[in-house]
């Protein structure tokens, strides 16, 4: 049922795939991931000569907004290659199989590609009422999610609700929602928060373990640096309406015609780790704040508990956030005095620090000069050798005059 040494490109030319799509693919993922100008060569090389990567998808406590978005792109190139370009040897959602031919066709997957598949989770497993919240197969969730992950390589949290815990794990958490990491300790699981995730990143994830065999580079919460690396405010198409301190106070004035900052609307952009700005949404067209409307902060952790998603975020504490999005653009316009400050008062004291070293070496250099002439003259004074010898001689020889 399931061919193990079919490699990626010989599945994909199986499925349809022309040579352009695949090499148009392996560049998008290059770019996508940051690598060098021969990461596409490297991706192809690796497609086409090591076996494929197989992915395990599962469903646990979610809304599938993730799988949606997945699947309902406009894109060619994310419909024809991404969904065949990850192997989804199981789905939950878009498989034909139900029922107990679904379950064999999961126990038989992780007996064929054991140790060596990825094993996506969208959702989370409660543990309130012994898992009784979300059965999967007859059993809690929970028990679903501990058999794949034991024979996976790595586990990939796919969405907040995997991530984090999302609106089920949100205050009161009645169903005792939990993330998959806090569930999952002897296998390295990697955070691909977002509600929904940007469906890119799971292929691009899938690219680079194929090619590198091994995890694209984490940060602290265990997501990949390359899409979750930067803010949402740093890359904001409004950013420089923050920046000089115009924004929309109202969704019916002038400013939010005029495409001005939406921060004082409660845009958590500032606080928000995702590549919205760079990738977009709908075929790259856009996302919320170009569409605008505010960042919602999806893609951080308990993002349902810190209040409307139409409040200043002044006081929501987020890790690696140095100071608050109210202080910003005062910070901002006094960086910006600071440094020019900074910077004039060090080009002056390099400048100077130049002159005096120059003027130092000019004046050694006259020493020297002055010093050297002093010699030179002393020795011209001196009587030569010859001089020397006639004095010596006249001084021996009596004066015939006598």
């Amino acid at each position: 049922m399931f061919n193990t040494e079919e490699t990626q490109y010989e599945m994909l030319r199986r499925r349809g795939v022309s040579r352009r799509d695949f090499l148009k693919f392996c560049s998008m993922a290059a770019v996508a991931l940051g690598l060098g100008p021969t990461g596409h060569l490297e991706i192809a090389h690796a497609m086409e000569t090591k076996p494929h990567l197989p992915v395990l998808w599962i469903n646990g406590l979610s809304c599938s907004c993730c799988t949606e978005s997945f699947i309902r792109t406009s894109h060619p190139l994310m419909s024809d290659i991404v969904l065949n370009m990850i192997t989804l040897d199981y789905q939950d959602l878009i498989m034909a199989a139900a029922g107990d031919q679904a379950v064999e066709c999961y126990e038989e997957a992780i007996k064929a590609y054991a140790g060596r598949y990825l094993l996506a989770v969208e959702g989370n497993a409660p543990l309130g009422d012994q898992g009784m919240f979300c059965i999967d197969g007859g059993k809690p969730f929970l028990d679903k999610l501990l058999q794949g992950a034991a024979a996976s390589r790595a586990v990939i949290a796919w969405g907040s609700c995997a991530s984090w815990g999302c609106i089920q794990a949100a205050h009161p958490n009645p169903t005792r929602a939990t993330p998959i990491h806090k569930l999952v300790h002897d296998k390295p699981v990697i955070n691909v928060p977002g509600c929904p995730a940007i469906p890119d990143v799971m292929s691009n994830i899938v690219a680079y373990i194929l090619t590198y065999d091994r995890l694209p580079n984490l940060d602290g919460q265990g997501r990949p640096e390359v899409f979750y690396g930067e803010r949402v405010h740093d890359q904001c198409v409004r950013r420089s309406h923050f920046d000089a301190g115009q924004f929309v106070e109202s969704w019916d004035d002038e400013a939010a015609s005029l495409g001005y900052c939406l921060y004082k609307m409660g845009c958590k952009g500032p606080t928000t780790y995702n590549a919205c700005p760079v990738t977009r949404w709908n075929d790259g067209v856009s996302y919320p704040i170009q569409s605008g409307h505010g960042c919602i902060g999806c893609s951080e952790q308990n993002f349902w508990d810190h209040g409307s998603f139409y409040d200043r975020i002044t006081n929501i504490p987020q890790f690696g956030t140095n100071t608050t999005a109210e202080t910003v653009g005062v910070a901002v316009i006094g960086a910006i005095g600071a440094g020019v400050a900074v910077h004039a008062a060090v080009s002056t004291g390099v400048h100077l620090k130049r002159r005096y070293e120059n003027d130092k070496a000019v004046a050694k250099a006259a020493e020297e000069a002055a010093a050297a002439k002093v010699s030179a003259e002393a020795l011209l004074k001196q009587p030569t050798a010859t001089e020397k010898k006639d004095e010596t001689s006249h001084a021996s020889t009596p004066d015939k005059r006598n």
